[in-house]
């Protein structure tokens, strides 16, 4: 079975953002692959991936980045999938330039943002979103 949920991060150094992402998602049952892609130093290989996503079977993309955090922006702007974004903190600002950075989208291109450092919600959200499909992972998200 491919995995369900993508999950990118633009750094090595936000990995441990993603362990409660991570949880939540093997606790339902999802199937999810992650990857470290940034959307500065590596923006074709962010531009593959969101444009190859759905063709691979995914149905949710969850992006975590720090500072800038164009990472879910550049992913929303290549695939019609929904995005969940994570504003990472980090730098000068403690993840609010991250937070504006990830939920002040134009219109057409929206990234559901959740808090920052918020990466359980995203896993539970993402979940959420799967579930409108899945009743059987409806019923576990209810228990």
């Amino acid at each position: 079975m491919s995995p369900s949920v993508g999950i990118l991060v633009g750094s090595e150094s936000d990995l441990p953002v993603l362990e409660k992402c991570t949880a939540r998602l093997e606790g339902y049952g999802i199937e999810y692959e992650l990857e470290v892609r940034s959307a500065h130093r590596n923006p074709e290989g962010v531009s593959e991936y969101a444009g190859t996503a759905r063709e691979r079977g995914l149905k949710v993309i969850i992006c975590a980045a720090g500072m800038a955090a164009h990472l879910a922006g550049a992913v929303a702007a290549r695939t019609n999938l929904p995005v969940i974004g994570i504003p990472v903190a980090s730098g000068t600002l403690s993840g609010f330039d991250a937070l504006l950075a990830t939920v002040q989208m134009p219109s057409g291109v929206p990234v559901a943002t959740v808090a920052v450092n918020g990466a359980a919600n995203a896993g539970v959200l993402a979940a959420q979103i799967l579930a409108l499909s899945d009743p059987e992972l409806a019923e576990r998200l209810e228990g």
